[in-house]
């Protein structure tokens, strides 16, 4: 491992964000920084800056998610943010949903290795599972533009449910975009929230998305009266 792929002296931010289960986060930056590195599921340049690009970054998503809610993290890779909601909340249970097995025999291992009680790890894509879920909370990172994301995620959620995806600079313009598929869906919600403040620069960016009711339906046959 070159100097540039060191993780990173712990922050301060790190020790207020994560509290007690602190040392559960250094070792899977360790994990990451290493076994995350050698199998593709982290460049080797972003060994030097997990904590505050990646891991603060996701650990204060749990601002926006309520006590012992039932989540679903769509495109795990490599447990952003799904692993690490876990680390910092271990009232959650939390299905970490991947398709490729490489990233989730990553998982698995990471989720034995970190002593994690309250984390699933299952291989396969949304749309092929979703009969099998009804949560509170589906969450992504870096997975798909949010219509995709949307119309993959809506149909894991329990009515009332959210969806948060962390979102960058662009999050504004692809929620305006996304507008037409939202609706279809049945969003009740769709809105920008900020997490973070004063423990992430800059903070954390969300799109949470409220549902509502079904999808709607195309290309119903009519039944012959």
């Amino acid at each position: 491992m070159t100097e540039e792929q060191l993780p990173e002296a712990v922050p301060p931010q790190a020790r207020e964000v994560f509290g007690d289960a602190l040392p559960v986060a250094e070792r899977f930056v360790h994990l990451l920084a290493t076994a995350g590195v050698e199998r593709g599921l982290i460049g080797p340049r972003e060994a030097g800056r997990l904590w505050e690009r990646h891991l603060i970054n996701c650990a204060v998503l749990s601002e926006a998610v309520s006590q012992n809610a039932t989540v679903v993290d769509i495109g795990s890779g490599a447990g952003l943010p799904g692993l690490v909601l876990a680390i910092v909340r271990p009232d959650l249970k939390i299905t970490l949903l991947e398709p490729l097995l490489r990233r989730t025999t990553f998982l698995i291992e990471a989720v034995e290795d970190l002593g994690l009680k309250n984390v699933e790890v299952v291989r396969g894509r949304a749309e092929e599972v979703a009969k099998h879920f009804e949560v509170d909370v589906v969450t992504a990172r870096a997975v798909a533009p949010l219509d995709r994301l949307a119309t993959w995620g809506k149909p894991l959620l329990r009515v009332g449910g959210e969806l948060l995806a962390l979102k960058g600079e662009r999050a504004a313009l692809e929620l305006e975009e996304a507008a037409p598929v939202l609706r279809k869906l049945g969003v009740r919600t769709a809105e920008l929230l900020m997490v973070g403040q004063g423990k992430v620069d800059p903070p954390t960016t969300l799109v949470r998305l409220v549902a509502e009711r079904a999808p709607e339906r195309t290309g119903k046959k009519k039944r012959k009266g």
